[in-house]
């Protein structure tokens, strides 16, 4: 290589340089932008406020369904988790053999667990559960079969359709029963919450739009002649974009922490009646709680909205404002 095409390490120095002056510059750009902007929010606490109000009551309801349908679904899934088929043995089967076949059934395909109960276990199971024991012990008989309760190993209804087929063709078992109506009727309304929630979330997300919008809206106005005087000294609409977009920005992260303080009030206050009122049905459950990766996408999410939102107002304003 010749001398002359050789690159200059002074140049190399130079360019390198001015590329980290500029990135510096645009970092102290952005820092100071967002501190004025908080600063002109700190200024009108009250509006201020009014305004991350408005946005964090428009980001409760959905937030509130999608805590409600996450509980929803861990109580499906534990509630398929318990589905069960019940296999009723031909009467007159001895414990051995119906301990020979719950083997056979307990080797089929798809079934995850099997449980024997006796002719003798269920009589007393009866006896118990309808407090008929003097009446039914004067029965010459046990007119009860045995049975096995078969836990499946996929909860979905048409393999367990298919499972109750393949059992009821083993031999010695004369009937078997199972009751997936109140499975498929809760997937329905969980696919149901699910489609409401997400209408809801969008509805709601143009509502945040629209209040960062309208507040960013009246913020340009009022910074009217300060635009048009930055803009004649050459500024550029990205320049003059930038203390908006912070500002809405601002809004929509103190929303959603307003969002997440009502959420998480409203869960302290109803987590006791709901406790209670599941432990008069024998079951236990707990209001659910953002957590902190839920927090994390409510703050994230409302941060962008509010970004957006201001992103929308300013351009909108910035193509009809001219210097004069």
């Amino acid at each position: 290589m010749s001398r002359e095409s050789a690159p200059s390490p002074r140049g190399a120095r130079t360019h390198r340089s001015a590329g980290g002056v500029r990135w510096r510059s645009w970092a102290r750009h952005h820092r100071v932008m967002a501190l004025d902007s908080a600063r002109r929010l700190l200024r009108r606490p009250l509006g201020s406020l009014l305004t991350m109000l408005a946005i964090a009551i428009a980001l409760v309801l959905p937030a509130g369904l999608w805590l409600t349908l996450d509980s929803a679904r861990l109580l499906d899934a534990e509630l398929e988790e318990s589905a069960t088929l019940t296999a009723y043995l031909a009467t007159g089967i001895g414990e051995g053999e119906a301990g020979r076949i719950e083997e056979a059934l307990a080797a089929q395909a798809g079934v995850a667990a099997t449980r024997l109960i006796t002719a003798a276990e269920g009589m007393a199971e009866f006896q118990q559960a309808l407090g008929l024991r003097d009446a039914l012990a004067r029965l010459e008989g046990n007119p009860l079969p045995a049975s096995v309760v078969v836990r499946p190993g996929n909860p979905d209804p048409e393999a367990v359709r298919r499972l109750a087929e393949a059992l009821e063709a083993v031999p010695g078992v004369d009937e078997v029963r199972l009751d997936l109506a109140w499975l498929e009727r809760l997937r329905h309304l969980a696919e149901l919450g699910q489609r409401v929630t997400l209408a809801l979330g969008v509805l709601f997300g143009l509502g945040v739009l629209l209040v960062v919008g309208n507040t960013i809206r009246l913020a340009v106005e009022n910074r009217r002649q300060e635009i048009e005087v930055v803009t004649l000294i050459g500024a550029t609409h990205a320049f003059v974009r930038r203390p908006f977009l912070y500002s809405g920005a601002w809004f929509g992260l103190g929303g959603g922490l307003l969002a997440w303080g009502l959420l998480t009030l409203g869960s302290d206050w109803l987590s006791a009646p709901v406790s209670a009122l599941a432990a008069s049905y024998g079951a236990s459950f707990h209001l659910p709680r953002l957590g902190a990766e839920g927090s994390t996408i409510l703050l994230a999410c409302s941060t962008l909205l509010g970004w957006l939102g201001a992103w929308i107002a300013v351009n909108r304003h910035l193509a009809e404002i001219r210097p004069r």
